[in-house]
């Protein structure tokens, strides 16, 4: 058996999942860790019993026997120099989403990939959502017929939506609603958007970051069809870090309803009330199993690098996804559609929206 060496950089919530996955791992010579919080990193050496664990990113870059790499880093502009660094070091790179902040950045790294030949991907792990792979098939294989419309809901706890937006100033269609435009634009394949609209509406989330606390937005797509994709995270405190989605696929031979909202595991105790287990979108350890999307995904990436196959999520595509959630980042702010690609206009409207010259979301 093929094995290899790899590291975790950034071991929060995330990392610290890919990293426990990796240490189990038969694939796994010798698993390296860093992390900038010394107490989390003993914490998770301990846990995972690694090579080597360092406070120092560079330690992993410079190491010339580490050849995968995982980026799970907050907050969201550390993305960007990190995973270059990596690319040139000619190491493998799975890299949280968003694959950056400005698209120029992730124009680079994707040029940096491919010029060193190096597998590069971005954590999108809804696509390892069995209710998703289903539906992908059900369009794939012509169940549905002609697809006429899907619209995705996903809300998260105000919990949550504050852990979040407190690290950085993105919006919710940034944060959240992009890992259902990576997976509906996967489904819908090999269609491109070609125009989003987009309106928020303010709430809690205000005061935290300036933030909406809810985003709807319409994206059409060039063979006419419509996709309608609503985040939030502002759902009253419940169970820490719940998410619930519901998502309706509608063709001309069918429809596809999918209820992903957890209410299929229901824990009451006279202690805590009602608790939704497994209700998180990476996913939990449960004794000998992993219950989500986020342990299979880990595995996928590294066997994708030890067979020379392709990745789950082409850097390209997650490219797309950014301008689309940028461009409704921007529709928002002027109340009109944005087309897509970005004109030059609108790339200049979006950084008069960064610097604060447009009303900020």
């Amino acid at each position: 058996m093929r094995q290899v060496e790899v590291a975790v950089i950034g071991t929060g919530w995330c990392g610290g999942i890919r990293a426990e996955t990796l240490s189990r791992s038969a694939l796994v010579d010798k698993l390296h860790i860093c992390e900038i919080r010394p107490e989390r990193l003993e914490e998770v050496r301990q846990l995972t019993r690694p090579a080597t664990a360092t406070l120092d990113y560079q330690d992993i870059v410079s190491n010339d026997a580490i050849k995968v790499v995982y980026i799970s880093t907050t907050p969201e502009h550390t993305h960007f120099p990190i995973a270059r660094d990596c690319l040139r070091a000619g190491k493998h790179v799975l890299l949280e989403k968003p694959i950056a902040l400005e698209m120029w950045e992730a124009g680079e790294l994707i040029e940096i990939a491919k010029r060193n030949w190096v597998k590069f991907t971005i954590g999108y792990s809804q696509r390892f959502n069995p209710k998703i792979a289903y539906a992908r098939k059900k369009i794939t294989d012509g169940t549905l017929g002609r697809i006429v419309s899907v619209m995705v809901s996903r809300h998260l706890s105000r919990s949550l939506g504050k852990k979040i937006a407190s690290r950085v100033k993105l919006s919710p269609a940034a944060m959240e609603s992009t890992h259902d435009l990576d997976f509906v634009f996967w489904m819908l394949e090999p269609a491109k958007p070609v125009r989003v609209y987009s309106q928020g509406s303010y709430g809690y989330m205000q005061e935290i970051n300036g933030s909406y606390d809810c985003m709807w937005s319409t994206v059409t797509m060039d063979n006419g069809m419509l996709v309608v994709i609503g985040g939030g995270w502002n759902l009253p405190p419940a169970y820490p870090n719940y998410c619930g989605t519901w998502i309706e696929i509608t063709g001309t031979e069918g429809a596809l309803i999918l209820d992903d909202t957890q209410r299929d595991n229901w824990l009451s105790t006279v202690s805590e009330g009602t608790r939704f287990p497994m209700s998180t979108m990476p996913g939990e350890q449960v004794d000998h199993v992993f219950a989500g999307q986020m342990g299979p995904e880990t595995i996928h990436f590294l066997e994708s690098v030890l067979r020379d196959t392709p990745v789950m999520v082409a850097p390209e595509h997650a490219r797309m996804v950014m301008e689309t959630y940028t461009a409704a980042d921007l529709s928002a702010a002027i109340n009109e559609p944005v087309d897509l690609p970005l004109s030059n206009q609108s790339i200049a409207q979006i950084n008069d929206l960064k610097s604060g010259v447009l009303a900020a979301v």
